[in-house]
């Protein structure tokens, strides 16, 4: 087996491997790319070593099968002293600010029907005022859409269903819609027939977005004419897309909204059956897989989900301001405890922070006061060998739309 040593940062790295079973010393050279290449070794060495010794990046993978993009990852270019940009933190909209002014305080009751029983009531309150975007942008550069988990310096953590269910009170459980893609003809007649607009009306919006898209401040427009009008339906389907294309489904324009959402409003009374948490979830993880690569500046995808779960796991990192407390929860999401706190640090300070993380500074199961079956409770992704999944209770089905997690004590977690 080869170990190594890592002397410097430069792109003329040398890395020294000792195998003991050969009894000789092997020193390799980067190339600019920071790959080690596949070359004779030094003299003494047998040809058979040279192809088994492996291949990767400075302060990353060795073993690329894995993670196939991390060529493209922006923890490598950070590598080599390359930012994204001259602001070196993402751009992210939690929309907080906006739904506190297009959110009423009390519905009419025949919107607030069809509203409860949707299973999206709870966010028209979840939302943080603010992103710290440094915390958030720190943390993605951890992300790894191969794996979808964050890389700790202990292990592997992701954010589970378990955790949705907890911090935004949406449903797991039920139907798993995957919304087929519309072209702009298909979004006109959408908003025709389920949001009560003009022909013409719904022809020039969909032409201003430049392609299957709503405005989200058009569809507040729409609610509010409608609500006067006291036509309910066409007021409820407006209000709840542009509610969750405020949150859950925000994408990275942040003022737009995909018309295919709105095939999940046709029925109203229907929508409550849908797992609402993993569409969430499957969204965000797909973001986070867009924002981790060197190339992107944006983050989609309700931000709040992802910095109140740091929150609750990792209570020393970043600033965090607290509602109120656990105890006197009264059957509020957990997101609702959290409140934007300016932070201080940069990207630049929260990374070495990140860096020095142990098992010990991370609160493993902050939801354990619920009353749950132990199966269901957060837990840990402990790597061993770069890809193996070492946990006799743990399962992942490492698909995008499908996750699965059983218990792991903290008590029996050794990094």
């Amino acid at each position: 087996m080869y170990t190594g040593t890592l002397k410097s940062k430069s792109s003329g790295l040398k890395i020294v491997y000792r195998n003991t079973s050969l009894k000789c010393s092997v020193v390799r050279r980067r190339g600019a790319d920071g790959r080690i290449p596949v070359r004779t070794l030094d003299r003494g060495a047998s040809s058979s070593a040279a192809a088994a010794e492996p291949t990767g990046y400075p302060g990353g993978s060795y073993d690329t099968s894995l993670l196939v993009k991390y060529e493209h990852h922006v923890a490598r270019h950070i590598w080599f002293g390359e930012e994204r940009g001259p602001k070196k933190e993402l751009k992210v909209a939690g929309h907080g600010l906006k739904l506190n002014s297009r959110v009423p305080l009390a519905l009419p009751p025949q919107m607030e029907s069809w509203v409860s029983r949707s299973g999206l009531a709870s966010l028209q309150r979840t939302s943080l005022n603010k992103i710290d975007t440094n915390l958030v942008s720190a943390f993605v550069e951890r992300w790894h859409l191969e794996t979808s988990s964050f890389h700790m310096p202990f292990g592997e953590m992701s954010i589970t269903l378990d955790d949705v269910a907890c911090l935004l009170h949406l449903p797991i459980r039920g139907i798993f819609w995957s919304p087929q893609d519309v072209t702009e003809e298909l979004a006109v007649e959408l908003a025709v027939d389920y949001l009560g607009v003009s022909q013409s009306q719904a022809q020039s919006h969909v032409r201003s977005c430049r392609g299957s898209y709503y405005k989200l401040e058009w569809l507040y427009d729409i609610f509010v004419h409608h609500r006067a009008a006291s036509s309910w339906a066409y007021a409820t389907r407006a209000y709840l897309l542009m509610l969750v294309g405020s949150t859950i489904f925000a994408d990275k324009t942040f003022t737009l909204v995909e018309a295919r959402y709105l095939l999940l409003f046709r029925d109203l009374d229907g929508c409550s059956g849908y797992s609402w948490g993993a569409a969430a979830l499957v969204t965000l993880y797909r973001y986070l897989g867009d924002a981790s690569m060197y190339s992107c500046k944006q983050l989609g995808g309700y931000p709040t989900l992802l910095q109140c779960w740091i929150h609750e796991y990792f209570p020393t990192v970043g600033k965090r301001g607290e509602n109120w407390n656990p105890a006197g929860n009264c059957g509020l999401p957990r997101a609702m405890r959290w409140s934007y706190r300016q932070g201080v640090l940069k990207v630049d300070d929260l990374r070495p922070i990140l860096d020095e993380l142990t098992p010990t500074d991370v609160i493993w199961r902050p939801c354990s006061n619920k009353s749950m079956p132990m199966w269901s409770q957060p837990c840990v992704f402990h790597i061993i060998n770069k890809s193996t999944i070492i946990n006799t209770c743990l399962l992942k089905l490492m698909q995008p739309l499908t996750i699965l997690n059983l218990i792991t004590s903290p008590d029996n977690f050794h990094p």
